[in-house]
C-alpha cells in the first residue's frame, strides 16, 4: 500500500471527492482518504504521480510519504492547532471591539468617542472595518470554500464561507442604504438601518468555527498518541563493536550482520539475536506484557525492548523498515488508512450533504420571503441553516473511533492489518482454534512421573536423563529440560544406542539401562512390566515410556504437548463472551479430545489436513462470522477462509500474512482481547453516527424556523455556529472514552447465553433475528467468591492457585487473576474460609482479610 499526505481536506465532503478522485485513475484497485490523519492508503500499478494529479486536479494537494516511521513521524505532528490557535487569538480581540460597538454602544449605551455620536453611517464603517479583519484572518474558509465550489466539490468551508460571506454582503447592502436614508431623511432615518447589521454574525461564525476546529485538532491529536508513542521508542543510536572498540553510532547506520552491545537500562535499537551474555529483558513495548522474559545466548531481541538486567553482544539480523517495531507502526498506520464497512453509511450521506444543504438554505430563505418575512429575517434562517450544519461529525464518526481501537490495541500487542478486521471481530459468532502451537504449547513436556513399586523417583529420573542427554530427539528434550529444573544428577553413559522408533540403551555405572516403549523394554529385559497408570495416562492423550536398569523396572515416564497456562482461561473468556468454540486438529482423535477436555472448547475435529481445516471454517461460516486463530503454514488457508483470522505471536511469516489480525504475544488472551476490543469501537462508532445524524436532524429544522410558527422559535446564527463547532468536538471526545475500556477484564455476558445454546444444539439462525429475541437468564444454584491474594506475579502463578483451590470439595471453578492480586471462586456448596485459605498458602501465596 502506497501512503500519501493529502492537504486542503475540511470536512467528509473533501475525503469523499478526493476518494473519487484517486479510484478513477487508470491502476488504482483501492483508495482510501482518511480525514483524521490527512491522509490516503492506495493500492494498484498507478503511478505516484497519476495519482497526486488526479488530487490535485480535485482541488487538493498530496505528496507521497518514505516506507520509513519519520515519514508517518512527519504525517502525526499537529501543525494545525498552533495555527488555528493563533487565529483565534488575533480574531477574538477584533471580535471583541466589534462586540463593544455593535452591542455595548447600541443596546447597553457603552460610550464611544464622541465623532460616532448620532452618526450611524461611521458605526456601520467602524464595524465593517472590524469584521473584515476578522474574516482576512479567517481568509483560509473563504479560499477553500470558494475554491470547493468551482470545482463542483462544496465542502465544510464552503457553508462556512457562504454563511458568513451573504451575513457581510447583506450589512454592507444594509449599509448603503443607510448612508441614503441619511442623505434624504436624516438620522433618525438612518437608525432603522442598525438592525440589518450582521456584520457581527458574519464574524463571530468564523471565531466560533475556528473555535470547533481547534477543539477538534486537540482531540484528534489524542487520537494518534498511541502510534506516536510507537515511533518516539524507536532508539536514536547504538553501540557498535568495530575493530575491538565501542563506537556509539546513529541506529540508521547500523547494517545487517554488525554486532552491537546493549547495556542494562538501554533499549536494544534493531532486531537481532544474542551471541554472548544473558539479560531480562522488558517486552512491554511490542507484546503489552509486564513481566520482563528471560533471554539467552541464541535468542532473539527486537527493538525499542529494554534490557533491565544482565549484558548482552547481539548480532543485528533486521535493521531500519524491517524491523519489528517498524513493522508494527506500518501495520498500525495501514489499519488507520483503511476504511471500516460501517463508514460507507457516512461516505455515501457526506458526497451529497453539503449540495443538499446549499439547496435547502436557499429554499428556507425564499419560503420566508414568500411568507411575508423581511429580508433580514429569511436570510438569517438560510444562513442558520448553512452554519449549523456538520459534515465533519459525519466523517469523523468511524476514524476517529477505528484510530483509538488501533491504538489501544497496539498498546496491548494486537496488530489489525485494515480496520475492516476491527469492525469484523465484533461481529464474530464463532471461534476456531488450532491446537497446536495455539491451545498448547506445540512441544513435549513431562507430565507425570511414577516410578514402580519401591524405586525412588531420583532414581528413575537419573536413569531417564542419562539416556535421554544422549538423544535428539522431541521427547528426549523434554525429560533433559525437566530433569534439569528438578536439578537431577546427570550420569554418564557408555555403549549408549538409539533404536529407532523403540528406545534407547546404554551402560550407567556399568549397569544395562532401557528407555523406550514398554514393549521395547519387556523385549530387552524379559522384566514382566505392570501397566500401572499407563491406560489412564494414555486416554489422556499422553505418550507414555518406561525405563529399566539392572533388569529391574524403574517406572514410567508421561509427555505431552500440555495445554498453554493460559488458554484455558481464554477459552473461558471466549464462552462468557457468548462465542461458539472449535478446535481443529490433525491429530489423531484420543489425543484431540484429551486436551479438548482440558482446554473447554465446545466441539473437536480431529484428523484433519489443512485443506480440511478451511473446509470444516467454511461449513461453520453457514452458522455465523468466523474467527480462526492459528500459527502454522497448515493453518493459512483456514485463515485465508475465516471472516477475521489471527495469527498467533510465535506463528510462521506464512500465518502472519494470511492473518488479519496478529498477536505479539503468543496467547489465546490476545484474541479473547481484540474480540471485546472490537465490540467496544463498533459500540462507539454506532453512538457517533447516531449523535452525528441525529444532531443535523435536529438542529437543521431548528435553524431553518420550522417551529416558528408553533412555538415561534427561532435561533440565532451565532448561536448554529457554536453548536457546529461543538459537534466534531464531541464526537471525538465520545470516541476517546475508549480508553477507558478494560479489555483485559472478564465479564460474562449472560445476554448470550441463548445464542451459544442455540449454536451448541445446530439451530443458530441470521444474526439479524438473534437481535429480536427476548433473552432470558436461568437461574443458578452456584455461588461466586472472591478471594483477594498476595504474592501472585504472573500466569504460572495463576495457574497453581487455580489448580490448589479447584483441588477442594465444593469449589467448581477458580479464576485467578495476578494484575488483580484476586481468584473468583464459582461454589457449589459452601465452603470454610480457613480451607481455603489453607490451600491457597499450600501453593505459596497469601489470602489477605
Amino acid at each position: 500500500m502506497e501512503q500519501y499526505a493529502v492537504s486542503g481536506m475540511t470536512c467528509a465532503a473533501c475525503s469523499a471527492r478526493v476518494e473519487r478522485a484517486v479510484k478513477n485513475v487508470k491502476g488504482v484497485t483501492s483508495c482510501s482518504v482518511s480525514l483524521l490523519t490527512n491522509s490516503m492508503g492506495v493500492e494498484g500499478s498507478a503511478s505516484r504521480q497519476a495519482v497526486v494529479q488526479a488530487v490535485e486536479k480535485a482541488g487538493y494537494g498530496a505528496r507521497p510519504l518514505s516506507s520509513s516511521a519519520d515519514g508517518n513521524e512527519d504525517l502525526l505532528k499537529d501543525k494545525e492547532s498552533p495555527l488555528l490557535a493563533k487565529r483565534l487569538v488575533f480574531s477574538a480581540f477584533f471580535l471583541l471591539a466589534l462586540m463593544y460597538v455593535s452591542m455595548g454602544h447600541s443596546m447597553f449605551g457603552f460610550s464611544l468617542p464622541s465623532f460616532f455620536s448620532g452618526n450611524y453611517v461611521s458605526v456601520g464603517i467602524l464595524e465593517l472595518l472590524l469584521s473584515a479583519i476578522v474574516m482576512v484572518i479567517n481568509k483560509k474558509f473563504f479560499v477553500n470554500g470558494t475554491k470547493a465550489l468551482f470545482n463542483l466539490s462544496p465542502n465544510m468551508d464552503t457553508l462556512v464561507a457562504l454563511g458568513s460571506g451573504v451575513s457581510f454582503l447583506y450589512s454592507v447592502y444594509a449599509l448603503f442604504m443607510m448612508s441614503d436614508a441619511q442623505l434624504k431623511h436624516g438620522s433618525a432615518a438612518a437608525c432603522v438601518w442598525m438592525k440589518d447589521f450582521y456584520f457581527e454574525g458574519a464574524a463571530m461564525i468564523v471565531t466560533l468555527i475556528t473555535v470547533g476546529k481547534l477543539l477538534e485538532s486537540l482531540s484528534k491529536g489524542k487520537t494518534t498518541v498511541a502510534l506516536k508513542e510507537l515511533m518516539n521508542l524507536a532508539p536514536k543510536t547504538a553501540t557498535l563493536i568495530r575493530q575491538e572498540k565501542e563506537v556509539q553510532v546513529p541506529v540508521e547506520e547500523v547494517l545487517k550482520g554488525d554486532v552491537f552491545i546493549v547495556k542494562p537500562g538501554e533499549s536494544i535499537p534493531v532486531d537481532g539475536i544474542i551471541i554472548e551474555g544473558s539479560a531480562s529483558i522488558n517486552e512491554a513495548s511490542l507484546t503489552g506484557e509486564s513481566i520482563p522474559a528471560d533471554k539467552k545466548e541464541g535468542d532473539n531481541v527486537s527493538a525499542a525492548t529494554v534490557n533491565q538486567n544482565g549484558f548482552i553482544k547481539c548480532k543485528a539480523v533486521r535493521v531500519g523498515k524491517d524491523t519489528t517495531l517498524s513493522q508494527i507502526i506500518q501495520m498500525v498506520s495501514d489499519a488507520a488508512a483503511t476504511k471500516a464497512p460501517v463508514a460507507k453509511v457516512a461516505d455515501t450521506v457526506s458526497g451529497v450533504f453539503v449540495p443538499v444543504v446549499i439547496a435547502l438554505a436557499i429554499v428556507t430563505t425564499v419560503v420566508w420571503l414568500l411568507c411575508g418575512k423581511d429580508a433580514g429575517f429569511a436570510l438569517s434562517r438560510g444562513i442558520g441553516v448553512l452554519v449549523v450544519s456538520c459534515p465533519c461529525a459525519l466523517g469523523l464518526a468511524t476514524p476517529v473511533a477505528i484510530m483509538v481501537g488501533n491504538g489501544i490495541a497496539a498498546k496491548n500487542g494486537i496488530l489489525f492489518k485494515t480496520s475492516a478486521a476491527l469492525e469484523e471481530c465484533a461481529r464474530i459468532k464463532i471461534v476456531a482454534l488450532d491446537k497446536t502451537g495455539t491451545i498448547t504449547k506445540g512441544e513435549p513436556v513431562v507430565t507425570d512421573v511414577v516410578p514402580f513399586e519401591n524405586t525412588l523417583k531420583d532414581e528413575l529420573l537419573q536413569t531417564a536423563f542419562a539416556l535421554e542427554s544422549k538423544s535428539e530427539h522431541p521427547i528426549a528434550k523434554a525429560v533433559v529440560s525437566y530433569s534439569k529444573e528438578q536439578n537431577v544428577k546427570i550420569l554418564g553413559v557408555t555403549d549408549f544406542k538409539e533404536v529407532a522408533g523403540n528406545g534407547l540403551c546404554g551402560a550407567i555405572e556399568e549397569k544395562q539401562a532401557f528407555g523406550g516403549s514398554l514393549e521395547f523394554i519387556q523385549k530387552n529385559t524379559g522384566v514382566p512390566l505392570k501397566s500401572l497408570r499407563r491406560q489412564s495416562l494414555e486416554e489422556d492423550g499422553k505418550t507414555v515410556f518406561g525405563f529399566a536398569k539392572d533388569g529391574k523396572f524403574l517406572g514410567l515416564i508421561a509427555v505431552a504437548d500440555a495445554v498453554k497456562d493460559d488458554s484455558v482461561r481464554a477459552i473461558k473468556e471466549l464462552k462468557d463472551l457468548g462465542l461458539y468454540t472449535v478446535m481443529l486438529t490433525g491429530d489423531n482423535e484420543r489425543t484431540a479430545e484429551a486436551v479438548a477436555k482440558t482446554a473447554g472448547v465446545d466441539k473437536v475435529v480431529s484428523h484433519v489436513l489443512p485443506g480440511g481445516k478451511e473446509k470444516e471454517v467454511r461449513a461453520l461460516k453457514t452458522k455465523g462470522k468466523v474467527l480462526m486463530v492459528g500459527d502454522g503454514i497448515n493453518d493459512a488457508p483456514a485463515l485465508t477462509r475465516a471472516d477475521v483470522g489471527i495469527a498467533i505471536g510465535n506463528g510462521t511469516d506464512v500465518a502472519i500474512e494470511a492473518a488479519n489480525v496478529v498477536l505479539m504475544k503468543p496467547s489465546l488472551l490476545g484474541a479473547v482481547r481484540a474480540i471485546r476490543l472490537g465490540r467496544a469501537v463498533l459500540k462507539t462508532i454506532h453512538g457517533n453516527l447516531f449523535w452525528a445524524f441525529f444532531y443535523n436532524a435536529l438542529l437543521i429544522p431548528v435553524a431553518a424556523g420550522a417551529y416558528y410558527k408553533a412555538f415561534n422559535l427561532v435561533v440565532n446564527p451565532m448561536l448554529c455556529a457554536a453548536a457546529m463547532s461543538l459537534s466534531s468536538f464531541c464526537v471525538v471526545m465520545n470516541a476517546l472514552r475508549l480508553n477507558f475500556v478494560n479489555i483485559k477484564k472478564s465479564s460474562l455476558n449472560k445476554k448470550t447465553s441463548l445464542l451459544r445454546h442455540r449454536l451448541l444444539n445446530g439451530s443458530l439462525e441470521s444474526h439479524e433475528e438473534d437481535k429480536n429475541i427476548n433473552l432470558t437468564e436461568e437461574k443458578s444454584m452456584e455461588e461466586q467468591k472472591t478471594l483477594k491474594i498476595e504474592g501472585m506475579m504472573c500466569t504460572h502463578c495463576e495457574a497453581h492457585v487455580k489448580e490448589a483451590l479447584e483441588a477442594l470439595d465444593g469449589v467448581k471453578e477458580a479464576a485467578a487473576d495476578h494484575e488483580k492480586g484476586e481468584a473468583v471462586l464459582t461454589l457449589t456448596k459452601s465452603v470454610a474460609d480457613s480451607a481455603l485459605a489453607e490451600a491457597v498458602e499450600k501453593a505459596g501465596y497469601k489470602v489477605l482479610q
